[in-house]
């Protein structure tokens, strides 16, 4: 047989005879039992190529099929046009709506709580001496239904405030459109296109920053509003909640505070006059400014008019005899101070079973009114030469009281509280908490440091006048605000972590982030938490405990809640040796570091720290004495850069003006763990290093003093006596003289009476 070698299967070309040789003898070959594995594996390679070939050929068919018959419905000429434009549409608008809705989910998270629970509450609230300052809430027996509402009210309002408010669902487009073409034509903002319903979902739920985000917020909230409620109680929550001036809210309390009547008897011209206090409550308030409300007022029959709610003749009359007033005194309540203690009565009280309560405060209208005096002749005074428009500052007394609380400049004009709700940047006033973690590791203010140019995880930070000072310690390098030795600190002995949790437990609530640039203060705080954690070192390192309510009454005059009695007590937060490393350094920063403008006059001691974030948007000085700590910020709304204002420049000198007030007439506790902490009244005050008076600046505010510190502390001796001493016992029935004891036995006698009988 003659066999092709190229051909020839393998069990020849590999078999032991060689084929071209012609005279070997053939062996006879061995039967192979094992499987054909190469066979079957040709097959299957077989079956997956002729199954990805058909499945091919069928889907280039089914395609083929498809194209043929979509090409029924091309479009030529202007209907091609017309759909490539819908389509491109239809695109960019899911996309669109899929982003909004994405930034509008936090906002609905507000609607998952009670939030209807704040009208079951009516509360008036008390100063620290039992003074009325305000009311919150709204008492139900006072709210009037909408069908009982004067007819001319409700057309003042929609008027002026929302024409097409029963058209629309929650956001009006043609409102929006003449908005946006009465402002360009005007070349400034004259009309407003929100809706009555936005602004409802604004008292309700958001705050008043002007920003994209907060608008999306409100448009989604609004037709959720719209989805939940009918219009009719749309339009009683928004008349209930407003602010109206004055300390009011709602119409049926404004109408009571300005006209001294109720709601259901004002007649057109003060309907007119109410509505048009929506807009701007602090510019159009008829007890500050009455030719502005009456202006004001006209304008709002002139939409009544031109929205055809009313004739020319039927208004003609309230033009000719404009609304009045009640001759009341302008007493300013301390509004910011309110809304936060409204808060935390909501919180303290939900359990009790009466909403209408007495609460008494701890607000000193005496220090509130300095307080909002030192903001407001700041910003009045340098304001414009540092570029700053808003300020918020927190008094807290040692031992957590609050006694004053500035949450921006007019809450008129803004009543979003910038001392609670504002997160702003503390820069370097946050590098206590690093400085207080390392001595809670055993460091002292005299533990050196290097401060040279350091890496960590990629960033290099420098200092503020891009030096380096080498070896210095802790004291000096928090007195100078350097930066590179609390990142080191971070890095090599602490971690981020640890300094997170040290700020925790000294009173920080707002969630701090742990990335690297944290040391330097780049993590968001309030002011009000900025009070709270200072605090704790004049406290001794025990929790300042802030409050602003020190006790809830019903009407009948029960005690629901004494913070006293109830409240847990404070426990200890830094240790003694921590707390008294960091006075010892913070007590040197007004006399050699960064704030030497807060030192006070009368040689108190203060301490504190100050604080720039970056590109100068923040500026803080947070500072305490042995009986006050009070936070101070500037800033902008809208984070734009103030004009290189340092947390040592305004920010020290409104805390200066402050605590000189707060300090004049009381007996000074003293700063602990520091030398001399109280000053010598023998002697006089030591002017603070390298200080220079300025010779444009406000005179010092004087507190008024009805007794003198001797009375004063003689006063509380004679009334310690009294608490201590031991109650009055009656004797004996048998004897001559009966004592008579009319209070409770863990009480001071109020009245004793003894009387003599005879024979």
């Amino acid at each position: 047989m003659q066999v092709d070698w190229k051909f020839a299967p393998c069990k020849y070309r590999c078999g032991a005879v060689n084929l071209r040789d012609k005279n070997a003898v053939r062996e006879p070959r061995k039967e192979d039992n094992r499987p054909k594995r190469r066979h079957t594996f040709l097959r299957i390679d077989s079956w997956i190529d002729s199954t990805v070939w058909n499945a091919g050929f069928r889907l280039a068919e089914w395609w083929e099929e498809t194209t043929i018959f979509f090409r029924r419905f091309r479009m030529r000429g202007w209907k091609r046009a017309l759909f490539e434009v819908l389509g491109e549409t239809a695109t960019w608008g899911t996309a669109g709506s899929v982003l909004m809705l994405a930034l509008a989910l936090p906002a609905f998270e507000e609607t998952k709580g009670n939030w209807r629970a704040q009208s079951d509450f009516a509360v008036t609230f008390l100063d620290r001496y039992g003074s009325e300052i305000g009311h919150r809430g709204i008492i139900h027996e006072d709210s009037v239904p909408i069908d009982e509402l004067p007819d001319h009210l409700i057309k003042a309002v929609l008027a002026t405030e929302d024409r097409r408010f029963f058209d629309h669902w929650g956001i009006d487009f043609l409102g929006l459109a003449r908005a946006m073409t009465e402002n360009a034509r005007a070349g400034g903002v004259v009309q407003g296109g929100s809706t009555l319903t936005q602004q409802l979902a604004k008292n309700l739920f958001l705050s008043n920053e002007r920003t994209i985000e907060r608008k999306i917020k409100e448009a989604f909230l609004a037709v959720w509003l719209e989805c939940n409620l009918s219009k009719k109680e749309i339009l009683r929550l928004y008349l209930d909640r407003a602010y109206m001036g004055g300390g009011t809210f709602g119409a049926a309390a404004a109408a009571q505070f300005y006209f001294g009547k109720a709601i259901t008897d004002v007649n057109l011209a003060e309907s007119a006059m109410l509505a048009g206090l929506f807009k701007a409550p602090a510019r159009y308030a008829p007890h500050v400014n009455l030719p502005a409300a009456r202006g004001r007022a006209n304008e709002v029959l002139t939409n009544m008019v031109q929205g055809g709610l009313m004739t020319e003749g039927q208004v003609i009359a309230a033009r000719l005899t404009p609304a009045t007033v009640i001759d009341r005194a302008q007493v300013k309540a301390p509004d910011f101070f309110l809304d936060w203690a409204f808060d935390e009565v909501q919180r303290i009280a939900a359990p009790f079973a009466q909403h209408s309560l007495i609460v008494r405060t701890t607000i000193d209208m005496g220090l509130q009114h300095a307080a909002e005096d030192s903001v407001e002749s700041s910003l009045r005074q340098y304001g414009e030469s540092y570029n700053v428009k808003q300020g918020a500052l927190v008094m807290v007394e040692n031992g957590g009281a609050v006694r004053a609380m500035v949450g921006g400049r007019d809450y008129g004009e803004s009543q979003f509280n910038r001392a609670t709700r504002a997160l702003r940047q503390p820069g370097s006033s946050f590098k206590v908490y690093t400085y207080a973690a390392a001595m809670e590791k055993g460091m002292t203010p005299e533990t050196v440091v290097v401060d040279a140019p350091i890496t960590w995880r990629g960033w290099s930070p420098q200092n503020y006048a891009r030096k380096y000072a080498g070896r210095v310690t802790l004291m000096n390098a928090l007195a100078r605000s350097i930066n590179t030795v609390p990142v080191r600190l971070a890095k090599d002995k602490l971690g981020t972590e640890i300094i997170a949790a040290t700020a925790k437990r000294m009173g920080v609530e707002t969630p701090i982030r742990t990335d690297k640039t944290m040391p330097l203060g780049t993590s968001e705080v309030t002011v009000l938490d900025q009070a709270t954690a200072y605090a704790v070192f004049p406290a001794g390192g025990l929790q300042s405990r802030r409050h602003g309510i020190s006790q809830i009454l019903n009407y009948d005059g029960d005690i629901l809640y004494d913070f006293g009695r109830d409240a847990p007590p404070a426990r200890r937060v830094l240790s003694e040796q921590a707390v008294s490393s960091m006075n010892r350094i913070l007590t040197q920063i007004p006399v050699i570091g960064t704030a030497r403008r807060a030192a006070l006059d009368n040689g108190i001691v203060t301490g504190g720290k100050t604080g720039t974030t970056q590109a100068y948007r923040d500026a803080w000085f947070i500072g305490f004495t042995g009986d006050y700590t009070t936070a101070v910020w500037f800033g902008n709304d809208d984070y734009t850069s103030t004009d290189e204002m340092t947390g040592g420049s305004l920010p020290a000198m409104t805390f200066k003006r402050l605590m000189d007030y707060a300090e004049q007439g009381i007996e000074h506790r003293a700063i602990p763990g520091i030398d001399n902490p109280l000053p010598d009244a023998t002697k006089e005050p030591e002017a603070v290093a390298d200080a220079k008076p300025d010779e444009n600046a406000l005179p010092p505010l004087v507190r008024p003093r009805s007794l003198s510190a001797e009375v004063t502390r003689l006063l509380k001796a004679i009334g310690a006596t009294f608490e201590k001493a031991s109650p009055l016992k009656a004797p004996d029935k048998s004897s001559g003289r009966v004592a008579v004891l009319d209070t409770p036995t863990d009480n001071p006698p109020n009245r004793v009476t003894t009387s003599a009988t005879s024979n």
